[in-house]
């Protein structure tokens, strides 16, 4: 029960964040727009995102761009699907994470099917040296997610190894 509520509240969360941020910026910024909240390193810059993240395969002839994103994520909703199932109920963390990765997938699927594109706005620079390139709160909630899944999965490993090396310790026995 818990792990459904941890699971299904990320995912309600993340798309009604991601929706309703880009909502604004489709409603308040024009196409290339932008302000900047903290000069030199952070501002709020409305780009649109023909490809996955951060760009990739943005150039892709779109005959095989389109089908392609909009088949991924459908995809990865089916392998997340049974990465939740599969976990145990004390899997909290794990259930969270899974919650956001599907959540970014969603929310950044929502904008393909309704827009053709993604909308990005959070853009990160170094003065005009470095420029990450413009994200969203759904890339953002994909990103966290798969950190926290990662953190878990080595937590975990360690956990075993360590449980492992004391069963087989003759002085601890």
């Amino acid at each position: 029960m818990v792990k459904g509520l941890f699971f299904f509240l990320s995912i309600l969360f993340v798309i009604i964040t991601d929706q309703w941020t880009k909502l604004l910026v489709l409603g308040h910024f024009d196409y290339g727009e932008s302000i900047i909240l903290i000069r030199d390193f952070f501002s709020l810059t409305y780009v649109r995102n023909t490809g996955a993240a951060f760009g990739f395969l943005a150039s892709a002839n779109p005959s095989f761009r389109v089908p392609f994103f909009l088949i991924v994520p459908i995809v990865a909703m089916v392998v997340l699907g049974f990465l939740y199932r599969d976990l145990p109920a004390s899997a909290r963390w794990r259930s969270m994470a899974l919650g956001l990765v599907s959540g970014g997938a969603i929310g950044n699927l929502i904008d393909r099917v309704r827009l053709g594109y993604v909308v990005d706005f959070l853009d990160c620079h170094y003065r005009n040296v470095y420029y990450f390139p413009a994200f969203n709160v759904a890339d953002s909630a994909i990103c966290v997610g798969v950190a926290i899944l990662l953190l878990s999965t080595i937590g975990k490993k360690e956990k075993t190894e360590e449980s492992s090396t004391h069963a087989s310790d003759p002085v601890r026995n």
